[in-house]
């Protein structure tokens, strides 16, 4: 069973390696951004987009971990409001 999620998990990357590649290689066209005037150097499109990605996907935890801890702190003061009102 466990050789046979192993199997599986190499697969899958396998897989998403390839679908990563036949991206890259199918969108080689260059392109340049423009952003308030600034020009960035021309690139390939796959590039910008697997920047993008890359930059989501480090952001998103830090952004899931803040609204985590924001609540907690919500119910922490919302409970220790209640112990003061003597609920």
């Amino acid at each position: 069973m466990r050789n046979l999620k192993r199997v599986v998990a190499a697969l899958f990357v396998l897989l998403l390696a390839a679908l990563v590649l036949f991206f890259v290689l199918e969108n080689q066209q260059t392109v340049s951004l423009v952003l308030f005037g600034w020009a960035a150097p021309e690139m390939p499109v796959a590039v910008l987009v697997l920047a993008a990605l890359v930059v989501g996907l480090a952001i998103g935890p830090f952004l899931g971990a803040y609204g985590v801890l924001r609540s907690k702190r919500k119910i922490r003061a919302s409970a220790r409001q209640a112990v003061l009102n003597g609920n």
